[in-house]
């Protein structure tokens, strides 16, 4: 059966409506590339839109109302949103159940390393990716850190133009005869997808400084967000499109 083209059916105020939504849906993907980024974008729209918070809800000891609208955040990664109908619950619920779908590469717990004067983070890639689509592109590392301290550090990395490019190496083209012969799946493999984070030594190391590259990578973020390696354990830290 010949389907009639979509774009046809619109008028002019339904392209601009049309275009109003897709620039809202572009700016929520910019800024929702994680579960916790989405979940956090959502929050807020939520609240303006009048939801409340279903925790303290219950701490104040408020009775719920046919109309009354609530949002339960699980952990900052998955988000319920209830609108309270006039009929008792026992009666059914609507439902409407959406994914939060972030494609990407999550650093491993001990990630950072040195290899041939280049500092490296360890990455075991996200089931879904196609793993050819991440190399040589700008990348961007983003997620929480939770401190010995107890305190949660929020990290973002290579998106401001002042940040350094964090990236995934390839071949050259006159080094892959081997990498070009293979099929699409195996050309770029897994465990390589380490991620590029420095060349520069430690100015005016010792000669007990095994590691130079490392160590510069460490006080940077030593200084900029109060972390040591041992955080990377308990850090949730996802590489992303820049």
């Amino acid at each position: 059966m010949e389907r009639k083209n979509a774009w046809k059916t619109y008028s002019e105020e339904d392209i601009s409506k049309l275009n109003a939504i897709s620039a809202e849906y572009v700016k929520f993907l910019d800024n929702g590339k994680t579960e916790r980024e989405c979940v956090a974008q959502t929050v807020e729209m939520a609240k303006a839109k009048g939801y409340r918070n279903l925790n303290t809800v219950i701490a104040n000891g408020e009775k719920l109302n046919p109309g009354d609208c609530v949002y339960s955040d699980f952990m900052g990664k998955a988000l319920m949103l209830f609108k309270i109908g006039k009929q008792p619950i026992f009666k059914g619920l609507n439902i409407v159940g959406a994914h939060i779908d972030s494609p990407r590469i999550d650093l491993k717990q001990n990630p950072l390393y040195e290899d041939t004067d280049f500092a490296y983070l360890d990455t075991h890639y996200y089931g879904g990716i196609k793993k050819y689509q991440w190399v040589a592109m700008p990348l961007a590392m983003h997620g929480v850190v939770a401190k010995k301290d107890g305190t949660v550090v929020n990290v973002v990395i290579g998106e401001d133009p002042s940040d350094p490019v964090l990236g995934i190496s390839d071949l050259l083209i006159h080094l892959s005869g081997d990498q070009m012969a293979k099929t699409l799946s195996k050309a770029i493999e897994g465990e390589k997808l380490n991620l590029t984070v420095g060349s520069r030594p430690v100015m005016n190391a010792s000669d007990d400084c095994k590691e130079p590259v490392k160590e510069l990578i460490l006080s940077m973020l030593k200084e900029k967000y109060d972390i040591e390696e041992e955080d990377f354990l308990s850090a949730e830290l996802e590489i992303v499109p820049a």
